[in-house]
């Protein structure tokens, strides 16, 4: 709820309570007596010095699912700061042992990934969470708000146990009021998309097991409002709008034409900055087996799409 119409509940509250009060007032308190303030305008007065917290906005999608394009719209919108591929206890970056971590010096949780001793999850929740908090606030002073796009692939498509730790989604809701949105893509689209990327991460590589785990992300994030990739091709601005709507930002229709300006972490897709439906990639035989399988046929009902 925004400050204004906070302020408006506090109005309407208190006009009904000073009307209840009405009957009680004494008709005669001197003529010499000086009046009492109102405690309607003292009580205007100090809603409007109150500001409720910002927000922290986050997205939350799976990997080749049209992310990035969203990403940049959102990214390109007025006062936008996009935090890209973002996950405090993602492991895929980590060095193996015995080689040299990459060079980050700006990167506190990963020289905290890479120390001689074993530093708990909990310390690495505390240092984002202080970071977000410092970000949002510094952001919100400038008149910039931030929007958070969390790495979910890190949790649920690699060969960690996703549900042995917290969601990025968790970790804020914990800590921040907190406004979220996952966006979704047809699953064979997705997984033809993994599979052509390289990016198999997870044993076995199959749609059934992809299923299950795109399954296990949508439960985790139950709580969030649903966008669907085809659904923005097909109406960018629009989609956009109702983006914006969830996500208490500002809508700019013109943000659609600038998202050839935005470069994000991510950005191994789509080249054009036309936004237009594409065809499907080939479906190789061996996949096009696999699409009986139970998991992706209820992961495909349950989004509303077609096996």
């Amino acid at each position: 709820m925004t400050a204004s119409k906070i302020a408006e509940s506090l109005s309407h509250e208190l006009k009904e309570a000073l009307a209840l009060l009405e009957d009680y007032r004494q008709e005669d308190v001197g003529t010499d007596s000086e009046p009492l303030p109102s405690i309607l305008d003292e009580c205007l007065a100090l809603s409007s010095e109150f500001q409720p917290p910002e927000p922290i906005r986050s997205f939350h999608q799976l990997a080749c699912s049209g992310g990035t394009m969203i990403s940049k719209c959102i990214a390109a919108l007025p006062n936008v700061v996009l935090l890209s591929e973002i996950d405090p206890l993602s492991r895929m970056e980590v060095a193996k042992p015995g080689e040299k971590p990459r060079f980050a010096p700006s990167d506190v949780i990963h020289a905290l990934n890479h120390a001689t001793r074993k530093i708990e999850d909990s310390i690495r929740i505390a240092a984002f969470r202080a970071s977000i908090d410092a970000v949002v606030t510094g952001l919100e002073k400038s008149g910039m708000r931030m929007v958070l796009r969390d790495h979910s692939h890190s949790q649920f498509f690699t060969d960690v146990d996703a549900s042995a730790r917290p969601t990025v989604l968790e970790i804020l809701n914990q800590a921040f009021p907190t406004v979220s949105l996952i966006s979704v893509r047809h699953p064979l689209d997705c997984f033809l998309g993994l599979s052509s990327n390289g990016w198999t991460h997870f044993k076995p590589f199959t749609l059934e097991e992809y299923s299950l785990r795109a399954t296990q992300f949508l439960d985790f994030h139950d709580s969030c409002a649903r966008l669907r990739y085809e659904d923005f091709v097909e109406d960018p601005q629009g989609q956009l709008e109702r983006i914006c709507d969830i996500l208490a930002l500002p809508f700019e229709p013109l943000a659609i034409d600038m998202i050839g300006a935005i470069r994000i972490s991510g950005d191994s897709g789509r080249s054009s900055t036309t936004i237009s439906a594409r065809p499907r990639r080939a479906v190789p035989e061996e996949i096009e087996k696999q699409r009986a399988s139970g998991a992706y046929v209820a992961l495909c009902e349950r989004l509303d799409y077609a096996p």
